[in-house]
């Protein structure tokens, strides 16, 4: 399920977009302001931003973004029209839509920055692996045989490669995946990696594909 971060301090606005883009399959997540918003770019494959907000505006918040994750899909969402306002928004952000608008504006303007950030990404080569990201078919270059994940194995995969190079922690990874809050000493996690990487790894015991990061949780690196 594709996650959007939504952020809007307008309440009515607020509500019924966020309404109107769950009800199309997305899951949502909305803030009120900025605070924090770096935060959840692991977590979240597309972010729209309005540009008045309390605290950091919204130029500030994107560029911000923009220097986390330089291929991060950012839709500007705002009733600032002026050429001045687009122009600065675009400097750093994808596209650039104003208030008012029509839902079905703002869904396909989605839909074509998501398939436009996937276009680039189409075939990851790791390691020994070629990976399909539209499909997440994994290929061991090396065997030439295509490797079978179970349905958490491919949904545990396919959420690092969704946040690849980014260092994921135990609570990223088990709300991302299972949907559900980490409890402390919880295994559940931890198992799922070990067999996942007895399917992808050429050496399970040394693996270089799924890092172990000390103390934090766990980075695919390409």
């Amino acid at each position: 399920m594709i996650h959007i971060l939504y952020i809007e301090d307008e309440n009515e606005i607020g509500s019924w977009v966020t309404k109107d883009l769950k009800e199309r399959g997305y899951d949502v997540t909305w803030l009120k302001s900025g605070e924090n918003a770096e935060e959840y770019l692991a977590t979240v494959d597309i972010a729209i931003l309005d540009i008045m907000l309390p605290g950091l505006d919204g130029f500030s918040i994107g560029k911000r973004m923009k220097r986390e994750i330089q291929n991060f899909p950012i839709l500007m969402l705002s009733a600032r029209t002026a050429v001045e306002d687009k122009i600065e928004g675009l400097s750093f952000a994808d596209d650039y839509l104003t208030k008012p608008f029509h839902p079905d504006e703002l869904a396909a303007r989605i839909d074509v920055l998501l398939r436009r950030f996937q276009k680039n990404d189409d075939i990851l080569e790791i390691q020994h692996l070629k990976i399909y990201t539209k499909d997440l078919r994994i290929i061991d270059k090396n065997k030439e045989e295509e490797i079978q994940l179970t349905g958490k194995q491919y949904y545990l995969f396919q959420y690092f490669i969704r946040h690849l190079n980014q260092i994921l922690t135990k609570e990223q990874l088990y709300e991302g995946v299972w949907g559900e809050s980490y409890i402390e000493g919880d295994k559940t996690l931890m198992v799922h990696i070990r067999y996942l990487r007895e399917k992808i790894e050429e050496n399970p015991g040394k693996p270089i594909i799924i890092e172990t990061i000390r103390g934090i949780g766990y980075r695919v690196k390409q």
